[in-house]
């Protein structure tokens, strides 16, 4: 705890003030320098005046070289907080601080509240979530193999095997990843074999797929969104709510958010808040979802009339 900048409420992307922390030593070393200036100024200018050299071997007299470097080290230098204000404040008016760009989810977490309408908020989605589905439709061992393939072509993002989520955005944006791995686990069989990518090494990889083509994440996720890659995402976003149970629906949430008073029971209004910020969500995923089946099914008819027209 900071005293007084811990009297400052938090305002996502709209606070006033901003806290440094600044160390005593960065001050005093700039107070030695000009005072050095001006102590090699006056000696060009009196010459009557020597300097006297200090005695460094009496005052090091006892002290071995390891000794003197933990001294310098373990020196304590006090650090202080620097209040900058960032922009003009009314009298009378709050002045707010900022915790960071944090989404409610992690506000809750490490603060204990929520924001309503908060820009930073995401919805996360386990990778177990991703594997019930996979193995609701195919095998358990397809499943693991696709999951292993799309791992071994570094397409978990971090290429780590301890990623075990992936985030939907505020407006409803999966990850890039996320749509990778769908897309590989929905890749037929005889693709995969046609490309050579059930070989135990990348290097065999006979043909380069498009989806593995470094083009921008944007060109990249409008081939991923196929049919089936946003029929999967529907289901996903199914999967995702049904955590939050059968017996409410975002309609009744909102109702009983509304009918809570914050000063009476904050735990449930913040836990309704996030709640709600996440099921919401979830819906522009299905928007986006349904959109994107959309714009693959329109696709698909003009491709079918060009057909029809060449023959």
């Amino acid at each position: 705890m900071v005293p007084l900048a811990d009297l400052f409420n938090h305002k996502t992307a709209a606070e006033d003030v901003h806290f440094t922390s600044v160390s005593s030593s960065s001050e005093s070393d700039t107070d030695t320098e000009s005072e050095n200036e001006n102590e090699n100024a006056n000696d060009e200018n009196s010459g009557d005046d020597e300097p006297v050299a200090p005695d460094f071997d009496s005052e090091t007299e006892g002290f071995s070289e390891g000794d003197l470097e933990l001294s310098s080290t373990s020196e304590n230098k006090p650090t202080f907080m620097e209040m900058i204000m960032i922009k003009d404040v009314n009298a009378g008016s709050e002045v707010f601080n900022t915790y960071g760009s944090l989404g409610n989810a992690a506000l809750l977490h490490r603060y204990g509240f929520t924001e309503p309408d908060n820009p930073f908020d995401i919805l996360n989605i386990d990778l177990d979530i991703v594997v019930q589905w996979s193995s609701s439709l195919f095998s358990r061992r397809h499943s693991r193999r696709r999951l292993s393939l799309w791992r071994k072509l570094n397409l978990s993002g971090s290429g780590s095997e301890d990623s075990d989520y992936f985030e939907i955005s505020f407006n409803g944006e999966p990850e890039l990843e996320l749509l990778l791995l769908l897309y590989v686990i929905l890749l037929p069989e005889e693709k995969i074999q046609e490309l050579g990518l059930a070989s135990s090494s990348t290097s065999e990889v006979k043909e380069t797929p498009s989806f593995l083509s470094n083009k921008d994440p944007e060109s990249r996720k409008k081939e991923l969104l196929t049919k089936s890659v946003c029929r999967a995402l529907l289901s996903l976003a199914d999967a995702r709510e049904s955590l939050y149970g059968r017996l409410n629906s975002l309609e009744e949430d909102v109702r009983l958010f509304n009918e809570c008073c914050h000063a009476v029971d904050s735990k449930l209004y913040h836990s309704l808040m996030l709640r709600i910020s996440e099921r919401r969500i979830l819906e522009k995923l299905r928007s986006f979802a349904s959109s994107g089946a959309g714009n693959f099914r329109k696709n698909s008819q003009t491709r079918t009339r060009k057909r029809a027209k060449r023959t």
